[in-house]
């Protein structure tokens, strides 16, 4: 598919750099840079073949030398977006590489390129699936080495090949249907319901076991949602300065200094925390400090992750246990605090037969053992993990495709349950067909393919 208008734009981020890179895309492209560019030994652009480069001097209309450059050219359909591209390597200053894309826009049916545009084209183009093309703009975004790991693998199309999958696997029993109700006289063996719930049971576990990714793929784009919590004056803020890197909480000897929820996103290994210091959890009579204890509780229930902190300089109390019993096994670390001051009768009485997903013993005001809390929390996330060749439901558009193909077999397999026609199964699995080409790309609207390439930056 050619698109008539071709677009240009600064590829590399805006700044002072030792290279900034000018791209060019359509059927333009190539011509465009023919008018400005003076090699000095080899081709001029119209003659160069596909991945070859050339380097000589760029030029304005007036033919006075901008920067001397480096050009390559990739030829359709083997380039990015499946058009003709050019791609200029020039000297990584600001108002260079703008005077070089401002003499291009110069050309004849060159255009400044939109947010995206270079990816939307290479959609359009057939060059990738929109599960493709969202995983560029993850891969770009990619704070930590799992999320290059899984943006680099959704590229390369293990989420497509895994809807194509289930796509073929419904496509399969239409078919089946299809040629029984249409030719019912002929010797075709008829469709088996009991053969037919097994291969639909069998897709619903698949799909759900994809469908189950999807909070680990927002963990690596949004990062965990971490509370932290514990009594008055157990060390909370400092844990939280120390872990953010700066005195964001207030640390005083007094309890319950903090009085109200500080967030902030720090990252932690290879872990890219949402990080929130609360306030101490215990019984006052103060409204203010109440509310501030209402607060941290509504955040224990929205955290993917609690970390638990108890003084180990004092015996475990009551309090303690009444906090405990707060807060959820599966998604707490319990940190305790204050290693350097241990009292002998705090290990002396048992956590109230709580069974945590980790336990640490740190000092935050000495900063010890950190390394320890780092690493457990970077299993706790890694408990989510699926594989990445496994795919993954990388955004909320993706769940909710996913998510309306589910409910369709879902349906399906009810009809069939409870002995209908054949005719309603297979209205059912028309619709979660429909869902999953939506989820690809292969049938979608423009509205939408708008919306997904809205969030990449311009000159991807």
């Amino acid at each position: 598919m050619q698109l008539i208008e071709s677009i240009a734009a600064i590829a590399t981020p805006h700044g002072s750099g030792g290279v900034a890179v000018i791209r060019i895309s359509g059927t333009q492209a190539i011509s465009c840079a023919e008018q400005f560019f003076e090699p000095v030994r080899g081709k001029h652009p119209l003659k160069m073949e596909g991945y070859t480069c050339s380097y000589g001097y760029f030029v304005n209309q007036e033919h006075e030398i901008l920067d001397d450059v480096v050009l390559t050219v990739f030829r359709n359909p083997h380039s990015y977006t499946g058009e003709d591209v050019v791609e200029i390597s020039c000297h990584g200053g600001r108002f260079l590489s703008q005077k070089i894309l401002r003499t291009i826009l110069t050309c004849p049916d060159v255009r400044l390129a939109e947010a995206g545009e270079f990816t939307k084209r290479a959609f359009l183009n057939g060059k990738l699936s929109l599960t493709q093309a969202e995983a560029v703009a993850d891969l770009i975004s990619a704070s930590g080495e799992n999320a290059v790991k899984y943006a680099r693998t959704l590229r390369d199309g293990a989420t497509f090949r895994k809807i194509s999958a289930f796509s073929q696997t419904i496509l399969e029993i239409l078919s089946d249907l299809a040629v029984w109700a249409d030719y019912p006289d002929e010797d075709i063996p008829g469709v088996d319901a009991d053969t037919l719930e097994v291969k639909m049971q069998q897709l619903l576990s698949e799909m759900r076991r994809l469908m189950a990714s999807y909070d680990y793929g927002k963990i690596l784009r949004e990062g965990l949602h971490t509370v932290i919590v514990g009594k008055p004056n157990v060390g909370k803020s400092t844990l939280f300065n120390v872990l953010s890197g700066c005195e964001r909480s207030i640390v005083t000897e007094i309890a319950g200094t903090t009085r109200d929820v500080v967030e902030e996103q720090i990252r932690l290994g290879d872990v890219i925390l949402r990080l929130s210091d609360t306030a101490g959890v215990h019984e006052t009579a103060d409204k203010v400090e109440q509310i501030g204890v209402e607060r941290s509780l509504s955040s224990v229930e929205q955290a993917d992750l609690i970390l638990a902190v108890f003084d180990m300089s004092v015996p475990l109390s009551e309090e303690d246990k009444i906090l405990l019993e707060k807060l959820p096994e599966n998604k707490t670390i319990i940190v305790y605090n204050k290693s350097d001051k241990s009292n002998p009768e705090f290990h002396q009485k048992p956590l109230f037969h709580f069974s945590p997903v980790e336990t640490v013993e740190i000092s935050a005001r000495n900063q010890n053992n950190i390394l320890e809390l780092q690493n457990a929390v970077e299993r706790f996330a890694v408990r989510h993990a699926t594989p990445a060749e496994d795919g993954m439901i990388a955004n909320e558009r993706q769940r909710v495709c996913l998510e309306n193909a589910l409910s369709a077999v879902q349906e399906a397999l009810d009809a069939l349950s409870v002995g209908l026609a054949f005719d309603a199964v297979t209205v059912s699995l028309d619709a979660a067909a429909d869902a999953l080409l939506q989820l690809t790309g292969e049938r979608v609207t423009d509205k939408v393919v708008d919306t997904v390439f809205s969030r990449f930056c311009v000159g991807k």
